[in-house]
């Protein structure tokens, strides 16, 4: 029998979910995906994930993990990216603990990216610190060392040049400002050298919808870390999601 935990990924468009096995980090069921709640405030968000593990085969033992556009702390969402102001300082695992009647994982979404590429993907095997970023809506970030994720690292939100540097090299900057790659890239050139000065990566991993076009832009980049796209594309929020919940039982 193959290990299985369900991955819940809560975004400000979309909530998609699906189980996984936790072994070889595939969807062992199809995704579901459902359209976010306008406004995307507490209770609408819980019935749609409610929802999502209702169409879900499942045996009703398997762990439930769900990522959330916040930083996570002890169960409380304290930001709110793409949804609702409400949730910041919200008890988020309350409510889906109560909504679900049972526990679940609650953790970051980048990170549960990052830690799904680092399990599964684009950095399995590699040792030292590798940074997932993701470039989308804004810059998400994760820090995975020896394996170890470090939590809430929101390193999309450092400044340079005086400015929240992911007002400038996020993929919405380059469609806002009708950016080439090759003008797109010096300013990536900035920020991941920025990161590199700061923390020394042995590797970077590029996720979001723009990393499938990664041929345009990362060979633009002279960094002294290797520098390579996810692999699990839209995927790994669920994937790393999942895995986490699979890790917290097992910890229990």
């Amino acid at each position: 029998m193959a290990a299985l935990a369900v991955g819940i990924d809560v975004g400000g468009t979309g909530i998609k979910g699906a189980v996984v096995d936790i072994d070889s980090g595939e969807l062992s069921t199809d995704r579901i995906k459902k359209s976010t709640p306008v406004g995307a405030k507490p209770d609408d968000v819980a019935d749609v994930v409610a929802a999502i593990i209702d169409e879900l085969e499942m045996t009703n033992n398997e762990p439930i993990g769900i990522c959330f556009p916040a930083i996570i702390r002890h169960g409380r969402t304290m930001s709110a990216a793409n949804v609702s102001k409400k949730w910041i300082g919200f008890d988020a695992q309350t409510l889906f603990e109560n909504r679900l009647a049972r526990p679940i994982h609650l953790v970051n979404d980048a990170d549960a990216a990052g830690y799904a590429e680092q399990q599964f993907g684009a950095a399995k095997g590699r040792n030292g610190l590798v940074v997932m970023t993701t470039l989308g809506t804004g810059i998400g970030t994760a820090l995975i060392n020896d394996g170890v994720l470090i939590v809430n690292a929101e390193l999309g939100h450092l400044e340079i040049d005086g400015v929240d540097y992911e007002t400038k090299a996020s993929y919405a900057a380059k469609e806002r400002d009708d950016l080439s790659w090759k003008h797109w890239a010096k300013r990536l050139q900035k920020y991941y050298g920025h990161v590199e000065a700061l923390l020394s990566p042995e590797l970077f991993v590029v996720g979001g919808g723009v990393s499938k076009h990664h041929e345009e832009f990362l060979p633009l980049l002279d960094l002294q870390a290797d520098i390579i796209p996810a692999t699990l594309r839209n995927n790994a929020g669920i994937i790393g999601a999942a895995k986490l919940a699979a890790r917290d039982v097992e910890r229990r």
